[in-house]
């Protein structure tokens, strides 16, 4: 008896087990190493699918208001893959430092780096990016500011750190994961939104539109 129960359990195991679907990956609408990094602290899956979108200056009208400028690059970006996610969330998301109301941008070469640096020397500014997730059934648009205050900079501060070269591609000419941080004194708010992706914000999506898939919720 004892070892025709022990028999039936062995069987009515493997068919008890409750198969689990994989959680479905992020499409990540960026190229950027940074949010890449993000999101695989987070523990999220996903994927890399360059946008189509075109980011440059033409974007940015004189006078626009940053929080819907990165908003709508974000929304751009994310729509611009859209259609080779399937049912799979896609994420965009866009960063600008801001300074006096002004988006700084990228600097083109070292001479811009060093002379957008030396504006933020001893000043405060702004980070701002926007994030949109969206499926082919909803769409979800927000935005984070992160408060960023530059310690007083000499020429020679200047001069080393455009010397490392780190100012290319980056937004405000500066990373503050890298040697960057060392030009900063103090920040108000999410550290990753200065790094390249407002993860506070993201996680608050994930659980609101997917409670408990990602972990989150």
């Amino acid at each position: 008896m004892g070892a025709q129960m022990a028999g039936r359990g062995d069987l009515e195991g493997p068919q008890a087990r409750v198969s689990v679907p994989p959680t479905p990956p992020i499409i990540l609408a960026s190229e950027s190493p940074q949010r890449r990094e993000i999101l695989t602290q987070l523990g999220l899956p996903f994927e890399v699918v360059p946008p189509s979108f075109e980011e440059t200056p033409a974007n940015v009208a004189k006078g626009s208001d940053p929080l819907t400028v990165v908003t709508e690059r974000a929304r751009g970006k994310a729509m611009s893959v859209l259609g080779s996610s399937g049912d799979c969330p896609v994420l965009g998301v866009d960063t600008e430092v801001v300074l006096d109301g002004e988006v700084l941008g990228k600097p083109a070469d070292a001479t811009e780096a060093e002379a957008m640096l030396e504006r933020l020397a001893g000043r405060m500014h702004e980070v701002v990016s926007g994030l949109c997730l969206l499926t082919p059934a909803w769409e979800e648009l927000g935005h984070e500011t992160t408060i960023v205050t530059f310690r007083e900079l000499t020429a020679r501060d200047l001069a080393h750190y455009v010397a490392s070269g780190e100012w290319q591609n980056r937004a405000g000419g500066y990373a503050i994961q890298r040697l960057g941080g060392s030009l900063v004194e103090r920040i108000e708010g999410d550290y990753l939104n200065v790094v390249g992706l407002p993860a506070t914000l993201l996680v608050r999506l994930l659980a609101e539109r997917f409670p408990g898939t990602y972990g989150f919720g």
